[in-house]
């Protein structure tokens, strides 16, 4: 029989994610996405946020929710399940979950992360959380691209092949 890897123990369920976040070293980071199909310029970011605390938290979309963003009618690509896990194996995520909500308002107030990060595509005036993050004496960032990469890009020449 063959053991789930280590790394999947760093998949939370919602449900959990207080208890779980309370063991994580301080400060926390947070972040969220979808991260339907997992390219060096996610790769980068995430390293990049986790840079800026000793943790780092990710908050995914659920296939539902992911549906409701208008990314197109066959997204996500890869399923939640397989998008937590390859998040999880990174070696700078220290834990992830998820939310079926159109935003991941929920997961922040319950984890309340020292820092909340977005990517450059987001100023910090229009990233959801950052006035509540803020308003308990956190700071929130919009790290600029390194990488210009995009799932939507991808897919597109993966089509035109």
């Amino acid at each position: 029989m063959n053991a789930a890897p280590a790394f999947e123990a760093k998949i939370c369920a919602p449900a959990d994610l207080k208890a779980r976040v309370a063991a994580l070293p301080r400060p926390l980071a947070f972040t969220n996405g979808c991260f339907d199909i997992l390219h060096r310029g996610h790769a980068t970011y995430l390293a990049q946020a986790r840079a800026l605390g000793a943790s780092l938290l990710v908050a995914v979309n659920s296939d539902a929710s992911v549906k409701r963003q208008g990314k197109g009618e066959d997204r996500p690509i890869n399923i939640l399940a397989d998008r937590l896990a390859m998040l999880a194996a990174l070696e700078c995520v220290s834990l992830v979950t998820w939310f079926d909500e159109d935003t991941p308002i929920t997961r922040i107030l319950e984890a309340r992360p020292d820092i909340l990060v977005k990517g450059g595509d987001w100023p910090v005036d229009r990233i959801v959380g950052a006035r509540e993050v803020l308003d308990w004496g956190g700071r929130v960032h919009s790290i600029p691209f390194i990488h210009q990469r995009s799932t939507t890009l991808l897919l597109e020449k993966i089509r035109r092949l």
